[in-house]
């Protein structure tokens, strides 16, 4: 997210061939889809918990990138941004102090929700023995070891996947406050 937030700032305040540049990679690793990419990368880098954190790392900031591009956009336009300039803010200034605290509330909630997808993926590449290796416990790779197990002992591969699944519930549903509390249109 930092890095999306830094890139999708330089992007959308000072446009030209920065945000072509910027642009065009969001467009490009946006055109694969993630679990395909996330396999590819773990396939040629191996499995292990630095590369998996790299692996999915490598396009989860495309999405903070765009929002805060789009954020900045429309922010650049505004009275307070004129009034840094007219007072000789420099480029940085103005991005980092005028732009960036303007643009984080939907970034902080698009983050949130992203975490919930991270955890999926990591699981589904743990599932599939791509993602981190015993002896560090990875629910993914609990419900992969269960499998053998189903008729007799079903909970061995059951309950972590209904651990997932309610974590995952939890985060989208702190999300969603999250996303409540810093929508003004949302308050009474």
């Amino acid at each position: 997210a930092s890095i999306g937030t830094l890139a999708g700032l330089a992007a959308g305040y000072l446009r030209g061939a920065t945000d072509v540049l910027v642009s065009r990679t969001v467009d490009v690793l946006l055109s694969f889809p993630y679990l395909i990419l996330a396999i590819g990368r773990m396939a040629t880098m191996g499995p292990g918990l630095g590369n998996i954190v790299l692996a999915l790392a490598i396009k989860e900031w495309v999405l903070p990138c765009r929002i805060v591009r789009a954020e900045t956009l429309a922010a650049r336009e505004m009275e307070y941004v004129e009034a840094a300039r007219a007072l000789g803010a420099s480029s940085r200034h103005i991005m980092l102090r005028e732009i960036l605290p303007n643009v984080l509330s939907p970034l902080i909630v698009v983050s949130t929700f992203r975490m919930a997808t991270i955890i999926i993926m990591e699981a589904s590449l743990s599932f599939l023995g791509l993602g981190v290796q015993p002896p560090v416990p990875s629910w993914g790779s609990m419900v992969a070891d269960g499998r053998q197990f189903l008729i007799g002992a079903w909970w061995v591969s059951t309950l972590p996947g209904v651990m997932i699944l309610l974590l995952v519930l939890a985060i989208n549903l702190a999300s969603q406050g999250l996303r409540d509390a810093f929508d003004p249109r949302l308050r009474r």
